[in-house]
């Protein structure tokens, strides 16, 4: 049984690694000031963060049945089946749609609700593909995403609260005192949503705060204080150095976890946070037995 694996960009997984990972990526459509572009196809990280900083009226949409759907045909004429991981359904109208699109395909789609988005969405795409390289079929991968779909964690810091604001996610208000203050939210996605977890005042006190609850997870929710067992990255906002700088630390205090990455965030987050931003994300490694690997990881 031959078995494809597809997510969205909103894992972060580029087109390029893409086809190095032998993983199909839709690519998440924008709207900036009226017209429809592509991200990682007709739009960069660079050419959206420069209409950001111009204030161009942005949104994100989901991709259309008709995208959707013509890359499954194309795909099913070489693989048997096909494994769907989207961002979870808790952020966006996009699961619910591939659920439906779905139906019509006599179970040769398994459609994936693990409730997970940006580097955790990345890292079910690689478990899946994982597992579906060690002989499970689809309906099996997609059981076991959805099983442990509560293991991962993301908290996130971002250094302006314009963003916020604009999106309607706080007030005018609590965003000007917010910005008088220089307050810093660290906000938390666990289980798909996205909520307020702390308030810090300098970029430094948000690294801290995120890094203690990330140690929290680890020896309460996760049972691996080392992080033995548990995938560890950093995503950002238009935030490179810092990323790079935050690795190193992790990598200190956590010197038997595998290989930390440090990706970009998708387009879809950062359109609501700005840049600047910075993440650390946890991910409990999946049984050995069920097809995780590192490897993929490595590559």
């Amino acid at each position: 049984m031959k078995t494809a694996v597809v997510t969205d960009s909103n894992s972060g997984i580029t087109q390029k690694e893409a086809k190095e990972l032998g993983i199909f990526v839709i690519p998440m459509p924008f709207m900036i000031a009226g017209k429809t572009y592509e991200e990682d196809i007709s739009l960069t990280q660079e050419e959206f963060y420069e209409r950001l900083k111009e204030d161009a009226d942005i949104s994100t949409s989901q991709p259309s049945p008709e995208t959707v759907m013509t890359l499954w045909d194309k795909i099913l004429k070489d693989y048997d089946e096909i494994v769907h991981i989207p961002m979870s359904s808790s952020l966006s109208s996009s699961c619910q749609t591939a659920l439906m699109l779905s139906e019509d395909y006599d179970g040769k789609v398994q459609a994936v609700d693990n409730r997970r988005i940006s580097i955790t969405q990345r890292q079910s795409a690689l478990d899946a593909k994982s597992m579906a390289e060690s002989g499970m079929g689809a309906k099996e991968i997609r059981e076991e995403l959805e099983r442990s779909s509560g293991d991962s964690s993301i908290y996130i810091t971002v250094d302006t609260l314009k963003y916020l604001k604009k999106g309607g996610r706080i007030t005018p208000t609590a965003a000007a005192l917010g910005t008088l203050l220089k307050i810093k939210p660290v906000l938390q996605i666990q289980g798909g949503k996205l909520d307020a977890f702390s308030k810090a005042r300098t970029m430094k006190q948000a690294k801290a705060t995120m890094m203690a609850a990330l140690a929290l997870d680890l020896k309460n929710r996760f049972k691996d204080p080392e992080a033995e067992h548990t995938w560890i990255a950093v995503a950002h906002t238009c935030n490179e150095e810092a990323a790079k700088e935050f690795v190193s630390e992790l990598k200190s205090i956590y010197p038997k976890t595998g290989r930390i990455i440090a990706n970009p965030l998708s387009l879809s987050v950062a359109c609501h946070i700005g840049p600047g931003a910075l993440a650390v994300a946890a991910t409990k490694c999946l049984n050995e037995n069920m097809g995780s690997s590192r490897e993929w990881n490595e590559k």
